[in-house]
């Protein structure tokens, strides 16, 4: 038995939710999101959302808690909407953006300019003392955490000074250094 596959996903206001043969469609006030589903079944009913499967093979069994997850990430994005934000740990390191350009000067011989996706909001912040912040906004998930994970790839935070782009409120495991 899926535990999460099992648990009906509440359709919030403003939210619609339209299947058609395979495809699953949801609009919100953020967006309009769809996805493309087999081997298990969805159904809109009072509304939930309900995912369920036919027969308890090893391939329905693993698809019935995906496609359940995926459903509830696309109705929480068009209706609240999803934000990662990074920070740039490391002296010199600066992050700016006009419009859904973003510009970062990562230690380099050269800037780095990223030209984002329409569908994402890009907004940095950068406060005297502190270290300059990315955010990141969008009504899909995926591409929210397939974006911040590109611009992370640039300069990965390293173990013993914990220099790099990090998540905000990422844990790093740090090494001790030569000892003397």
């Amino acid at each position: 038995m899926s535990r999460i596959g099992n648990n009906p996903v509440a359709i919030p206001e403003g939210v619609t939710v339209t299947v058609d043969n395979n495809t699953i469609t949801v609009k919100g006030k953020l967006g309009e999101l769809t996805q493309e589903f087999d081997t298990v079944e969805v159904k809109v009913e009072e509304g939930n959302v309900l995912v369920t499967r036919s027969t308890d093979t090893k391939d329905q069994k693993a698809k019935h808690g995906l496609y359940r997850s995926l459903v509830f990430n696309m109705i929480e994005g068009v209706s609240k909407g999803w934000t990662k934000e990074l920070e740039l740990v490391g002296v010199g390191y600066r992050a700016s953006n006009q419009g859904n350009v973003l510009e970062l000067a990562l230690g380099f011989s050269h800037n780095i300019i990223l030209d984002l996706a329409p569908e994402i909001k890009v907004e940095t912040v950068s406060d005297k003392g502190k270290n300059p912040i990315i955010k990141l906004t969008s009504h899909d998930k995926q591409l929210v955490g397939q974006v911040a994970a590109k611009i992370r790839g640039f300069r990965r935070p390293e173990p013993y000074k914990g220099k790099g782009i990090k998540f905000v409120g990422e844990v790093l495991r740090r090494k001790a250094g030569k000892s003397a």
